[in-house]
Formats: structure tokens, sequence, C-alpha cells
């Protein structure tokens, strides 16, 4: 897997106050699609997403107070690491050596309603991993990530 990290998602309980805490720190929004607030950082983006909707994403249940269960209960520390990459077959090819490492996977890579495609894994210690590909954002050859026009 690469060894680099284009993406950190926080998930929020209220996003109002979490986008007028971030805007009033002087970070402006990138284009966004909705229920979702993106911020260009530098090479990679930060991203705010409703809590529970970004557990259901990763394939956490936090119901699940079993501590075998990665990001389950108490934790789940409602964040989620993400790498990008230029195409699917970068996700197919980066998500296995994820799982040949030891990853427990949470959800195997596949075509996603917004239009890109990716995975989820949990390292061995329970961190959530995504690896991505967004077809309307762009990853340079040196690994920046870069947003696009919001659609993703």
């Amino acid at each position: 897997m690469e060894q680099r990290v284009s993406l950190v998602t926080l998930g929020v309980a209220d996003m109002d106050r979490a986008r007028s805490f971030y805007t009033s720190l002087g970070w402006q929004p990138g284009p966004s699609p909705e229920h979702i607030v993106f911020f260009q950082a530098g090479g990679m983006v930060v991203a705010l997403w409703e809590r529970m909707a970004l557990a259901v994403d990763s394939g956490i249940d936090v119901e699940d107070d079993n501590e075998d269960t990665p990001g389950s209960g108490d934790g789940w520390g409602g964040k989620v690491l993400g790498l990008n990459v230029p195409s699917a077959g970068d996700v197919d090819e980066q998500f296995t050596a994820a799982v040949d490492a030891g990853a427990e996977v949470l959800r195997t890579p596949a075509t996603r309603y917004w239009g890109g495609y990716s995975g989820v894994f949990a390292d061995p210690d329970g961190h959530i991993w995504e690896i991505a590909y967004n077809p309307y954002w762009s990853v340079t050859e040196d690994g920046l990530t870069l947003l696009g026009d919001g659609r993703g």
C-alpha cells in the first residue's frame, strides 16, 4: 500500500457547528456534494460528514459493543483515513496489499453511489482506512489529491 494519506474524514455530531468552526479558523470549503464538506488542505483533503452516516458508509456497527468488532461501540473514533488513487484497479491492488498484510475487511471494494469505487478495512488496532478512486478528483503523479467539481 502506498505510504501516504490523501483524505481524513471527521465524523461530526452537528454539521452546521463543525462547518462554522472550520470556516471561523479561516478554512475555505471546496466544491462539495450535499451533506459533506470538503476542505483542500495542501495536497490532501479534510472532510466533515455526519458521524452516523460515516459509520454506516464505513461498515461500522456502532451498536455492537463486542470488543472484537473494529470501530464498534466506544472504540468508534468517528474518523476515517483515506488513500485516494488514480483508478479502480489501483483500489483493488492497494486493498489486496492491505488484506495480505493483515487488515480486516469492513467493506469490499465496489462501485459507490457517488460515482467512485472504494473499499474499507481496519488495521490490526482497529483504525479505519478507505481506499478510493474518485473520478471527480485528481491524484497527481507525486501523490497530491486535489478536489474536483463537488460531485463526489
